[in-house]
C-alpha cells in the first residue's frame, strides 16, 4: 500500500544533502550564480513543464497537474545568504569567507526542490498549476523585481506560500496564525549637524553627540508611552557614526537603525510612525540647536497571512503531525519581503520550530553559529505537499 510518507522518507538523504551542499556554498544577493545553476538544473531533471532565470539570479519552475485547468499556488523560497563568517565547524559549513546561510534559506530551497519532485512524479494529485519560485536577494527586497518581471502572471496566482525556519520555536512545532504576523520595517539614516570647536570650550560648540545619546533615549517615549502596548513598535540604532579625535566636539554624527511595528495594517501607518519619529527628533536638536536630515529606506511592509489559506494549512497540519497540538500562535517583528506577494496575492508564511537543545540546535537567526534541526525537513516537504494539493483543490 502506497504511503506518501514512506517516500518522503526515501528522500531524506537527498533533501539533506541538498541543504548542505548549499549551506557549504553560500552566495550573498544577487550573485547567487552557482546556487541559481543547481536550482535550474533540478527543476530540469525532475521533469518541469519549464524553468526560466528571472530577476538576474531568481529561478521559476512550473507544474502542471494532469488536468491543466485550475488555479495556481506558489511556492516561494530564498537563495541569498547573509555577510556573515561562520562559527560552527560543521562538516559542511560555508566554504565561502565572510559569507553564511544563518537564516534558513539553504533549508527553503532543499525543501521546495523536493516537494517539486514529489509534485512532478505525482501530477494525478493535483490540477492547475504549481509555480516553485526560488527568489534571490530577500535581504534587500528582491521580491518586487520578481513581481515587477511577472512572476505572479501567467497564468495568474491565487496564492503563494512560503516557510520561515526559527529558533524562537521548538522543533516540532509550527508558527501558523492569521492576520498580520510579521511586521512593517523602515530603516533610517538620521544626521545630525553641529559645530565643532575643542573640548576645553564645550561652552563654544554645538555637541552631536549629546544629541545622538538624547534622540538614543527619547524614541522610548513611542515604544513604551505612546503607542498601545498590545501594537508592538520598536525602534533600534545598530550603526553609530562620528567623531575625528579625542580632543575634538563632534560637529557631525550619523546614526542608522531600523523601526519595526507590527499593527493592523493601515495605509497611514508609516507615515504616522515616521511622523512621531520625526517629532522627536526635531524636538531634541530644537533644544540642542542641531540641524539634522532624515532618510527613510522602506525595507519590508507587514505581511498578512490569508484566513482562508492558514486554515486549510491548519488541517495540513494535522494530518502531517498525526493530529498532534503543534501548532503555535506566532507573530514576530522580523523583516519579510514575501510580503510584497501577500499585498497582491492571498498569502500565508509557516514557521517552522528549528530548536533542540539535544542538537545543539540554539543560535537564533543571523548568529555565526546558527544551524537547524534537520528533522524537520522531511516534514516540511509532506506539509507543503498536501498542503498545496489541498490548496488547488478547495480554493474558491
Amino acid at each position: 500500500m502506497y504511503s506518501l510518507r514512506e517516500e518522503i522518507e526515501g528522500y531524506r538523504t537527498e533533501i539533506l544533502a541538498l541543504r548542505r551542499d548549499f549551506h557549504e556554498h553560500p552566495e550573498l544577493g544577487y550573485k547567487e550564480f552557482r546556487t541559481s545553476k543547481t536550482i535550474y538544473d533540478y527543476l530540469k531533471a525532475i521533469g518541469c513543464d519549464s524553468v526560466q532565470n528571472i530577476a538576474k539570479t531568481g529561478v521559476v519552475g512550473t507544474l502542471y497537474g494532469e488536468q491543466r485547468r485550475g488555479k495556481t499556488v506558489i511556492l516561494r523560497a530564498n537563495m541569498d545568504a547573509l555577510p556573515i563568517t561562520e562559527d560552527t565547524h560543521l562538516s559542511y559549513a560555508s566554504q565561502t569567507p565572510g559569507v553564511m546561510h544563518a537564516g534558513g534559506h539553504d533549508a527553503h530551497m532543499a525543501v521546495a526542490l523536493v516537494v517539486g519532485k514529489l509534485l512532478s512524479r505525482h501530477r494525478d494529485a493535483f490540477r492547475g498549476c504549481v509555480r516553485l519560485v526560488f527568489q534571490p536577494n530577500e535581504e534587500i527586497a528582491g521580491a518586487l523585481d520578481m513581481i515587477r518581471e511577472g512572476v505572479l502572471e501567467d497564468p495568474p496566482a491565487d496564492a503563494a506560500l512560503s516557510m520561515n525556519f526559527t529558533q524562537m520555536i521548538d522543533s516540532g512545532k509550527i508558527g501558523l496564525s492569521r492576520g498580520a504576523v510579521i511586521g512593517n520595517t523602515e530603516e533610517f539614516i538620521l544626521k545630525l549637524i553641529g559645530k565643532s570647536g575643542n573640548t576645553y570650550l564645550p561652552n563654544k560648540s554645538i555637541d552631536a553627540a549629546l544629541g545622538a545619546a538624547k534622540i538614543m533615549e527619547a524614541v522610548q517615549i513611542l515604544e513604551t508611552r505612546e503607542y498601545d502596548p498590545m501594537r508592538p513598535i520598536s525602534i533600534m540604532f545598530g550603526k553609530v557614526h562620528g567623531g575625528a579625535a579625542r580632543n575634538i566636539v563632534i560637529d557631525k554624527i550619523t546614526l542608522e537603525g531600523t523601526i519595526r511595528f507590527l499593527f493592523p495594517e493601515e495605509e497611514d501607518n508609516i507615515d504616522v510612525v515616521k511622523s512621531a519619529f520625526e517629532r522627536i527628533v526635531k524636538s531634541v536638536c530644537s533644544m540642542l540647536g542641531l540641524g539634522y536630515q532624515i532618510e527613510y529606506i522602506h525595507s519590508n511592509s507587514s505581511l498578512v497571512n490569508s484566513k482562508e489559506i492558514v486554515d486549510v494549512l491548519r488541517r495540513t497540519a494535522r494530518t502531517t503531525y498525526d493530529g498532534r497540538d503543534n501548532i503555535v500562535d506566532f507573530k514576530s517583528l522580523m523583516g519579510e519581503d514575501f510580503a510584497e506577494f501577500g499585498k497582491l496575492v492571498p498569502s500565508a508564511m509557516t514557521f517552522f520550530g528549528v530548536n533542540s537543545e539535544a542538537k545543539h540546535c540554539i543560535y537564533p537567526n543571523y548568529h555565526p553559529k546558527y544551524n537547524i534541526d534537520e528533522d524537520v525537513l522531511p516534514e516540511a516537504v509532506e506539509y507543503f505537499y498536501r498542503g498545496i494539493v489541498e490548496l488547488l483543490r478547495d480554493l474558491p
